[in-house]
């Protein structure tokens, strides 16, 4: 997998370089065929009221799709967790249709009845 991190308003130290870059190599777990992550982090703007808000976009590159989270945060780290998290259910659940379909396939070639 090919990850790329881009940063925009804010300074990409290494310390955030590492955990968002550890946190998206951690999907490979949940689907094998991830070629490449888009991964922008940043802040939203300088003039909101209650402090600052972060956001972190995350799109992958998957065989036939391009998956895309964004979530917004008070805190940059919570924002890619929730990222994480979201990715781990959308690739779960898109692993299972896969699963569902090749049965499915299977079944038709083997000559089984419904």
């Amino acid at each position: 997998m090919v990850i790329t991190l881009n940063g925009t308003g804010i300074d990409l130290t290494d310390a955030i370089k590492v955990y968002a870059e550890s946190k998206i190599a951690g999907l490979a777990k949940y689907f094998d065929n991830i070629t490449k992550a888009e991964i922008d982090v940043g802040i939203t703007t300088h003039h909101h009221q209650k402090g600052q808000i972060y956001y972190a976009e995350v799109n992958l590159h998957v065989p036939g799709r391009i998956l895309r989270v964004a979530k917004q945060e008070e805190n940059l780290y919570k924002a890619i967790d929730k990222v994480k998290d979201h990715f781990k259910v959308e690739l779960e659940k898109m692993k299972g249709k896969m699963r569902d379909q090749d049965r499915k396939e299977l079944r038709g070639q083997k000559g089984y009845q419904e």
